[in-house]
């Protein structure tokens, strides 16, 4: 319903639109599939930020490399939330839709400290990409469970880059030992 003189819905009409996307799964998998899903997009943004948190608070003798290293692996981090986002709809689930939302469902640690060693911050990033990749891996075992072929499909590429960043990380602080760690 308009307003006289508004070209605007009324706030209380936008409120309830029903957001039902038409789908062939079942109830129940649009449920744990978009669960699913949101926990993921919900670390790839907290995993986002930190990445460029790092990326902007790097210094020292390898700082160019590291700088780019991170603002790369942040693109690449950001690229995933839109198809993400797009996909839990596309099934007719609701994704996340603020910053709160995000921080109830994150899984991933903050680090607000002043300051952090470059080797620290890319150790860290190293660990919560490989957190990341399990938590892909579970997301995908729910998807298959629930025939999302699509979904799943999705995810495999995702841990690809996954497991690329972590490699990346873990080569970049490697100390030259023969052992790999």
């Amino acid at each position: 319903m308009k307003k006289s003189g508004s070209n605007k819905a009324s706030p209380q009409r936008l409120q309830h639109a029903p957001l039902a996307t038409p789908t062939d799964l079942d109830a129940r998998a649009t449920r744990d599939v978009s669960g699913a899903m949101n926990a993921i997009l919900a670390d790839v943004f907290a995993l986002y930020l930190k990445t460029k948190n790092f990326h902007w608070h790097m210094s020292g003798p390898n700082f160019r490399d590291y700088h780019l290293l991170l603002d790369e692996q942040g693109a690449q981090l950001f690229a995933m939330t839109d198809p993400i986002a797009e996909r839990i709809r596309k099934i007719g689930g609701s994704t996340l839709r603020s910053i709160g939302h995000i921080v109830r469902l994150q899984r991933v640690d903050d680090n607000d400290a002043d300051y952090v060693e470059p080797t620290d911050m890319l150790a860290e990033l190293r660990e919560d990409n490989q957190a990341l990749a399990a938590r892909l891996r579970e997301a995908h075992g729910v998807c298959e469970e629930r025939r999302d072929i699509a979904t799943a499909s999705l995810i495999e590429e995702w841990i690809d880059e996954t497991e690329r960043r972590t490699w990346f990380l873990f080569e970049t602080t490697r100390r030259g030992d023969s052992s790999g760690h």
